[in-house]
């Protein structure tokens, strides 16, 4: 349900406007894990569920959702569950996922417009979004400061920016050099990602921001936590989740 509109088809943007290698494309083995119940189960869902609690003030309703990096679509269920939103968007640069994104919430028996944009040049109007959900898209875009820019730009005053991220000591672990593809050069710390936040004019407080050191982020896969061996106290976080709202 619902029209993927190619790049520049909503208000005819120019497809030029957008830099040339602004995402690195994913892995075979990426694109399909990011289809997998693991995925929704252990990551998406978690995160979701995680972000939920660290609104501030919440609403009962968020009228219109906006997903960017929406993937293969497993979001759109838990948005409209956890938000009741009227309205979802989704948008992502990669027609492949977005035509299996359409398929599941077609499956999910859900409405959704979908948009084929890259998050630094989104076909959106002007402060027209109460809230966006960005699951682990920041750090696949060379442009992190364009793509926060063009999120500020669409939410409405007030609006909430969901934001759950892998940080620059997971992204440069091994097994995710191994299996997937980013730009290295761009990768940010939790403290880093927070100041572009801060940056940007986006505003919050200790009680939106959490650290998660889930077992898929441990550069052992969580088995020394499994063996008896607590989590060490002094470490690189490898997660961050945060909700930031536009002033």
């Amino acid at each position: 349900m619902g029209e993927i509109v190619p790049e520049g088809g909503i208000g005819k943007k120019s497809a030029a406007v957008v830099a040339p290698f602004a995402v690195v494309p994913e892995t075979r083995f990426g694109f399909w894990f990011l289809g997998t119940q693991t995925w929704v189960k252990y990551v998406l869902s978690v995160a979701i569920n995680d972000l939920t609690r660290l609104i501030s003030d919440r609403q009962s309703v968020y009228p219109v959702i906006l997903d960017v990096g929406c993937g293969q679509g497993h979001a759109f269920r838990f948005l409209k569950a956890h938000f009741s939103a009227e309205r979802l968007i989704g948008v992502d640069v990669e027609e492949q996922g977005l035509r299996c994104a359409q398929a599941q919430v077609t499956h999910d028996n859900l409405v959704v417009e979908f948009l084929n944009n890259n998050a630094t040049s989104l076909d959106i109007p002007d402060a027209s979004v109460d809230m966006l959900f960005c699951h682990q898209t920041l750090h696949h875009l060379v442009h992190q400061e364009q793509a926060l820019a063009e999120f500020y730009r669409m939410l409405k005053p007030g609006g909430l920016l969901l934001i759950a991220e892998s940080t620059r000591a997971y992204i440069h672990s091994w097994i995710i050099r191994l299996l997937f593809r980013h730009p290295m050069e761009v990768q940010r710390s939790a403290e880093e990602y927070l100041a572009m936040l801060k940056a940007q004019g986006f505003t919050f407080g200790p009680e939106n921001i959490s650290y998660p050191y889930l077992w898929w982020s441990r550069a052992d896969l969580g088995i020394g936590e499994r063996l008896g061996f607590p989590p060490p106290q002094i470490r690189h976080e490898t997660l961050l989740n945060v909700v930031a709202r536009k002033r």
